[in-house]
């Protein structure tokens, strides 16, 4: 079994700023498009959010890249293609793994920016779009998902299976470090150096239960097999997603 980091929505090179937290709850900012999109900051209701954010560089008319997607049915599409792509494949990522997305965040007007996980895909299904039966395509379409609007490379494939966002803005999902820097994590007792993808460099792994984690880069892969610490610890985040 693999869990994987997902870093996904606003930062302060793609957006301008962190996504915010809104009365309690975090609500990730989905990255500005890049390519097809059928979805505007607008229509998903974040229109005055993400002009806040951005500081006025995006508004409610722009579009964006509506992904991870979380479904009413209590499903998540996620999309992904290039290099982080074929990461994912080269680390065998496929049914039965959990993608665990974080991102950059911030209390509205108040609080420094940090690291959080803001939800959660269980994969079932993957998905390779180049070939796949018109009808796989059809539904994502319908979904307007970005992925299958327009193929940004050959290997684009989207991740469904069951996924949800945290409903608050709790501690237990923090990732940051109470005094910061965002991107100095306390990381789990299980999560050792060798064991994060992009992450094997010795001076990332601090004294005190303390990583480093790398300033960019998207899919970080923990094969985490049938440990049961990781398992345990996975778990708690998946319950602490799920309370509202």
């Amino acid at each position: 079994m693999r869990v994987i980091f997902s870093r996904k929505g606003f930062d302060s090179a793609a957006g301008g700023g962190a996504s915010p937290i809104v009365d309690g709850r975090p609500v990730s900012l989905p990255i500005p498009a890049g390519g097809a999109s059928r979805t505007t900051y607008g229509a998903l209701g974040l229109g005055e959010l993400v002009s806040r954010a951005s500081r006025g560089r995006h508004g409610p008319d722009d579009p964006c890249h509506h992904d991870p997607m979380f479904l009413a049915d209590g499903t998540c599409l996620f999309g992904q293609c290039g290099a982080a792509q074929t990461h994912l494949t080269n680390r065998g990522v496929g049914a039965g793994d959990v993608f665990l997305f974080f991102g950059l965040f911030r209390d509205e007007g108040t609080g420094e920016p940090h690291h959080r996980i803001f939800g959660y895909l269980a994969v079932e299904e993957v998905i390779p779009l180049a070939g796949c039966a018109p009808g796989v395509l059809d539904a994502l379409l319908r979904h307007d998902h970005p992925h299958a609007i327009g193929m940004s490379a050959a290997n684009d494939t989207v991740y469904h299976g069951p996924g949800q966002v945290a409903g608050r803005a709790s501690d237990a999902l923090r990732l940051t470090v109470p005094e910061g820097p965002p991107s100095l994590w306390q990381r789990p007792d299980w999560l050792r150096r060798g064991g994060l993808s992009y992450h094997d460099r010795a001076d990332r792994w601090l004294r005190g239960g303390r990583l480093k984690s790398v300033a960019r880069g998207q899919e970080f892969v923990a094969d985490i097999g049938r440990r049961t610490a990781p398992r345990e610890w996975l778990a708690r985040v998946l319950e602490e997603i799920r309370a509202t």
